[in-house]
C-alpha cells in the first residue's frame, strides 16, 4: 500500500490570505487566532499573512476569489461560523460558502481552504 502524506513547508516568499467573517466574531476571532498560531508553528511570519474581514460567511468566497486572482497568494483560508436559526437559511449560507471556496480553488489553482464552521447551536 502506498501512503501519501503532506507536510507544510513554506519558504519566505509564500503569502497567505485569511478571509474572516465578522458575523459571530466572538467565534471567528478565536478561529483566526488558531490559524495564526498554526502559521507561526510552521515558521510562517505575520508579514506573510494578510487578513481580510468580510460581513458574513456568504461574502467569503467573493473576496477569496479576488485575492486568489491577484496572483499574490500561495493559499487562501476562509474562516466563519454559521449557527442554525429557526429557518433553513443557515444551510444555504454554509453550503454556498463551502461550494464557493471549492470553486475558487478549482478556477484559480490557488488552494482555498474551508474553515467555516456550521453548527446547530452556539454551544457546539
Amino acid at each position: 500500500m502506498k501512503i501519501i502524506e503532506g507536510n507544510l513547508t513554506a519558504n519566505s516568499t509564500a503569502r497567505f490570505a485569511v478571509v474572516v467573517s465578522r458575523l459571530n466574531h466572538f467565534i471567528t476571532e478565536r478561529l483566526l487566532d488558531g490559524a495564526l498560531d498554526a502559521f507561526r508553528r510552521h515558521g510562517i511570519s505575520e508579514d506573510q499573512v494578510t487578513v481580510a474581514w468580510v460581513p458574513g460567511a456568504w461574502e467569503i468566497p467573493v473576496v477569496a476569489k479576488r485575492l486568489a486572482g491577484s496572483g499574490q497568494f500561495t493559499a487562501i483560508i476562509g474562516v466563519g461560523a454559521v449557527i442554525r436559526g429557526s429557518t433553513d437559511h443557515y444551510e444555504h449560507v454554509a453550503g454556498e460558502a463551502a461550494k464557493g471556496l471549492a470553486q475558487v480553488a478549482t478556477s484559480t489553482g490557488v488552494p482555498a481552504l474551508n474553515a467555516v464552521l456550521a453548527t446547530d447551536n452556539l454551544e457546539q
